[in-house]
Parts: C-alpha cells; sequence; structure tokens
C-alpha cells in the first residue's frame, strides 16, 4: 500500500516545499492549509470526476449533487440499473453516459480493479486508468490525488494550477507545460501537495 496524504503529512510536505519556494510559503502564510477531503475508492468517485471534464464547476456540482441523490456512492451496478429517463434528468453528456456504462461493464466483468491501484506506483496506476475509455491523464491524475490521496502527483494541464501559478507567481503569461514541469521539480516529492495549496489559494481568491 502506497502513501497517503493526511492533514499531519500535508503539513510537513506544505513546509519543506516552502523551504524551497518562497511564493508557496507566503500563501500557506496567508491563506493555511485547505480542507483535506478526499473521495471513496471505487467507480462513484471516478465517475464524479469524469462529470467535472471540461465543464464548469458550478456544473460539475449540479450534475454530482444529482447522482448523490440517487446513489451515494454511485455503484457500476446501480449505474447500469438506471433508466434512460433518469440518466437524462442527471444532465450527463450522451458521450459521458458512454464512458460511465462502459467502464460500469469493466469493472463487472473484472477488467477493471479500483483495489488493485492502491498498490501501484504512479505512473503504472494512471497507465491502468488510461485503458478505460474516458479516462485521460488528467481525469486519473485527479484520481491519484482525491482518491487515493497520493503525495507526488503533478497535474500540469489543470488549467487551475495554472492560472494560479501565472498570479500568486506574478507571471505574465499562463505557464507553459514545460515551464510546470521544470517547477514541479522543485516540488517533489510533494507535489500533489503544492496543487492543493495551488487549488486552495484559487478558490479562496475566486470566492473574494
Amino acid at each position: 500500500m502506497k502513501t497517503k496524504i493526511n492533514r499531519k503529512t500535508f503539513v510537513y510536505g506544505i513546509k519543506q516545499i516552502a523551504k524551497k519556494d518562497p511564493a508557496i510559503a507566503k500563501l500557506y502564510a496567508e491563506y493555511g492549509c485547505p480542507s483535506l477531503k478526499y473521495r471513496p475508492v471505487g467507480y462513484g468517485s471516478l465517475l464524479k470526476i469524469i462529470c467535472g471534464q471540461q465543464v464548469s464547476t458550478a456544473a460539475a456540482r449540479a450534475i454530482t449533487g444529482r447522482l448523490d441523490q440517487i446513489s451515494n456512492p454511485m455503484t457500476e451496478r446501480t449505474f447500469l440499473q438506471l433508466s434512460p429517463e433518469t440518466i437524462s434528468k442527471i444532465g450527463l453528456s450522451g458521450q459521458k453516459e458512454s464512458y460511465a456504462e462502459e467502464i460500469a461493464r469493466s469493472v463487472l466483468n473484472g477488467q477493471f480493479n479500483f483495489r488493485r491501484l492502491a498498490y501501484m506506483e504512479d505512473e503504472e496506476a494512471i497507465s491502468e486508468m488510461l485503458t478505460l475509455k474516458g479516462v485521460g491523464r488528467w481525469t486519473a491524475e485527479m484520481y491519484l490525488i482525491f482518491v487515493l490521496r497520493r503525495p507526488d502527483v503533478w497535474p500540469v494541464d489543470d488549467l487551475g494550477i495554472r492560472n494560479g501559478i501565472k498570479v500568486f507567481k506574478g507571471w505574465k503569461q499562463i505557464p507553459s507545460r514545460e515551464q510546470l514541469v521544470n517547477l514541479g521539480e522543485i516540488y517533489k516529492p510533494w507535489r500533489s501537495v503544492a496543487a492543493r495549496i495551488i487549488w486552495h489559494y484559487t478558490n479562496v481568491t475566486r470566492k473574494k
């Protein structure tokens, strides 16, 4: 079983990062520790992440809220038993509905096992998840960060991370993927911690 982030390890990790990056130290001093809410292992959590692909935060929350009203957590068996009318009310696009069905069948027929991911290295787990239709690297990284609670995942394609870094570091342009990869080298082996503090910063400042 791989190391999981909890509040104690998060605080330790952020202090290690802060020694290397004064900008992160300033964020932590001003905004503190984010709420470390994590999702349960399994189909329901992955489905919620897929619901958040390429839609606004408000739209994603509305869809996941409707899923929770039906079953929390949603299971692969329950989803396959939903009527077309119920699925339509949830608000999933036809494409995401197709992804949800195919993933559910992959789990039920034994092709994919969520619990097995917990024993894999990060890249191995991501590669395993990429075998699922509808799961790209961003989706797999979100699963590793918020469900498996891995400490060193760096989602360089996440728009919130890119915009957040631009603002708090005072850069004139949104950083390129290469720039983010290089920056992530400073944050190893706590890149998930860096991502969480950056998301926390963008969420707080957006509300203000």
